[in-house]
């Protein structure tokens, strides 16, 4: 196969869209507010399903992944069709329409409906509206603790283009450039796993939340974006990784089989106990394939004629509608827990798991609809009026 580009000027192909992204996002959604249940009832900690739910913040890595995938992709798009790369003033712009309304709504929530320690005042609230929360030492307000993820995901925002950048430097054919972006890309979930090794070994800490211990899950998501990007460029021709990703069901079961794995001590405890240095690699390793797992199929089902059952579930009208809701449900949901702990009079690691967990969900959807559409999308679509 010869070197190509798809067309830029002239392009005829249909630009490929990833809806069963949108299914596995609220799958992670809901697997992270599983995890914080789990934690809160006890339920995570004891009992024959310690494991299952204690790993359920496996979630974090799904989003990782995807984000890598998606915000990389027009980059490497942008490289293949010889086009300019995303503006970065746009892409700022997006990037705040999309995450701030709803964090600061959750951020003004918990200041006025829940209770909090005596030493969270107002300069705690204020470095969580930031996300500045993860760099130095700060009381956790009630209700917000989950942002530590959403700290280090906005870190990798900003990061990106600087990425993207080093990474399109000149090559001498786009084939070339391809194997070496996929080569250094695939390098980094190796760079993530050293960084948590020291930072295990010298005491964890707030350095196991920055953004190199997590570099490697949104890598792999930006080497999936290489790689479909060269597949829909014609760069690379078909392989046994495409019939993989054709075969979803065998691909998922991997998935789940790892994911039993990972729910063994051999991970790390279900605690807050601090893990070993080992058990902290096989973690973050683990992870980082265990997403890739989750989101593979659902790019690979994008280019297909007919995707298997399970990604044309995912990227169905129900999938979706609830991946668009899925980080409100992530940004509110602790809040909603916590008042219902208030409502049934509960005590932490005190059981009543399902209760919990059914009013926590059904209580946060509802929340989270109402965010996407009276908050979210209004500001997003006025940002996308403003640039046109």
């Amino acid at each position: 196969m010869t070197d190509t580009l798809i067309d830029g000027p002239t392009q005829t192909r249909r630009t490929l869209r990833f809806p069963a992204l949108d299914g596995l996002r609220i799958g992670g959604a809901v697997a992270v507010v599983s995890t914080h249940v789990g934690f809160t009832s006890g339920a995570s900690l004891n009992g024959q399903q310690a494991g299952l739910l204690a790993r359920l913040d496996a979630g974090v890595p799904l989003f990782f992944v995807v984000s890598g995938f998606l915000l990389y992709r027009p980059h490497v798009m942008a490289r293949l069709t010889q086009r300019p790369r995303p503006a970065l003033g746009t892409y700022l712009r997006h990037r705040a329409a999309r995450i701030l309304p709803a964090l600061w709504l959750a951020v003004l929530a918990s200041a006025l409906l829940l209770h909090h320690a005596p030493l969270v005042g107002p300069s705690s609230f204020l470095r969580y509206a930031t996300l500045t929360q993860i760099y130095t030492e700060v009381p956790a307000p009630t209700g917000l603790t989950q942002m530590w993820s959403l700290a280090t995901e906005v870190a990798f925002y900003l990061a990106l283009p600087a990425l993207a950048w080093a990474l399109d430097r000149s090559a001498p054919t786009p084939r070339a450039w391809v194997n070496r972006t996929l080569a250094v890309l695939l390098l980094l979930p190796v760079a993530s796993a050293v960084w948590v090794a020291a930072a295990t070994a010298t005491g964890g800490g707030l350095p196991m939340l920055w953004l190199p211990a997590f570099l490697g899950w949104f890598g792999l998501g930006m080497a999936l974006a290489a790689w479909s990007g060269a597949r829909e460029a014609g760069l690379l021709g078909p392989t046994v990784l495409d019939e993989l990703g054709h075969a979803a069901g065998s691909v998922y079961a991997a998935a789940a089989a790892l994911y039993l794995l990972l729910c063994t001590p051999i991970a790390g405890p279900y605690d807050l106990s601090p893990p070993t240095v080992g058990q902290a690699v096989v973690k973050n390793l683990g992870y980082a394939v265990l997403g890739v797992l989750l989101v593979f199929p659902a790019v690979v089902g994008a280019a297909a004629d007919r995707p298997s059952a399970i990604v044309r579930a995912l990227g169905g009208r129900v999938g979706r509608a609830l991946g668009d809701i899925s980080y409100g449900v992530f940004a509110y949901h602790l809040i909603v827990l916590a008042l219902a702990e208030r409502a049934f009079n509960h005590q932490t690691f005190d059981g009543q798991f399902v209760q919990l967990w059914v009013s926590t969900i059904a209580v946060t959807f509802v929340v989270a609809w109402v965010s996407y559409r009276v908050l979210e999308r209004p500001i997003m679509r006025r940002a996308r009026r403003l640039e046109r």
